[in-house]
């Protein structure tokens, strides 16, 4: 099944982040098609909640995500939602968003609890997304478990209860970061991947499909479709793996030391 990875919904991004922006009216364009072609939108707890019971799923279902936590997606994003009866999941990196959090690394204009708020009572599933933005496998036990804990306490002091869903930041992930996740009460994770999501990839490492604003109308028909979707991607995953050959030798380095 198809889960969208959506981050900043704007009309006027900054160069930080507008690769991986959407045009609202492309977002809106987006959303109708998913109306149009008769899929259901559902949760990432939903998903996991009927894969790990065996209830049957609904008709077509797809997962629409945020990550970090940009203002648009109140701005643009919700009433586009609100609209159709959609449900999303955003994952936010507590220390990005406006407050007495805010740790000020946010890449643009990111939401404010109240605007988090607003979104968890219109339907949206609000997740974990770390403290900082880190890459979680690069870090130490302790950090790793500090940035975990600190984004479950800032969401659960915010909105009154544990997020149970959590998506890495940078989609980076390793065994020993999926079970300091676990450990933390997360009952489910999403990294990224570029590929359809299916239940033998497990609860910790469900892939989902980047929309970006490059993505057509067209491509993204074939992504919900799941057609050509190694084509799609191929150069994301040329860049991929020339990254982690970097980021591998860095931790050689770093376990030198």
């Amino acid at each position: 099944m198809p889960i969208l990875m959506y981050h900043s919904v704007a009309a006027a991004p900054n160069r930080a982040t507008r690769a991986l922006s959407v045009a609202p009216e492309a977002f809106a364009q987006q959303m109708a098609l998913i109306g149009d072609l008769g899929l259901t939108p559902v949760t990432t707890a939903a998903l996991a909640g009927c894969w790990r019971s065996g209830r049957p799923l609904p008709a077509r279902p797809v997962l629409i995500t945020f990550d970090d936590g940009y203002e648009g997606v109140h701005r643009h994003a919700l009433p586009v939602l609100a609209r159709l009866g959609f449900p999303a999941t955003l994952f936010v990196s507590t220390g990005w968003i406006r407050g007495e959090y805010d740790t000020g690394g946010g890449l643009d204009t990111m939401l404010d609890w109240r605007q988090v708020r607003d979104l968890s009572s219109a339907g949206v599933e609000i997740g974990g997304h770390s403290h900082t933005h880190p890459q979680l496998d690069q870090l130490d036990d302790g950090t790793l478990h500090g940035e975990l804990d600190r984004c479950t306490e800032v969401v659960a002091d915010e909105l009154g209860s544990r997020p149970v869903s959590f998506a890495y930041p940078y989609g980076y992930s390793s065994r020993r970061v999926r079970q300091a996740v676990r450990d933390s009460g997360y009952g489910q994770a999403l990294a990224v991947g570029n590929g359809l999501a299916h239940h033998r990839q497990g609860p910790y490492a469900l892939l989902r499909l980047t929309v970006r604003r490059g993505t057509g109308v067209e491509e993204f028909e074939r992504l919900l479709h799941g057609r050509a979707i190694a084509r799609n991607f191929a150069r994301d995953r040329t860049l991929t793996k020339g990254y982690a050959l970097v980021r591998r030798a860095r931790q050689v380095r770093r376990k030198a030391i």
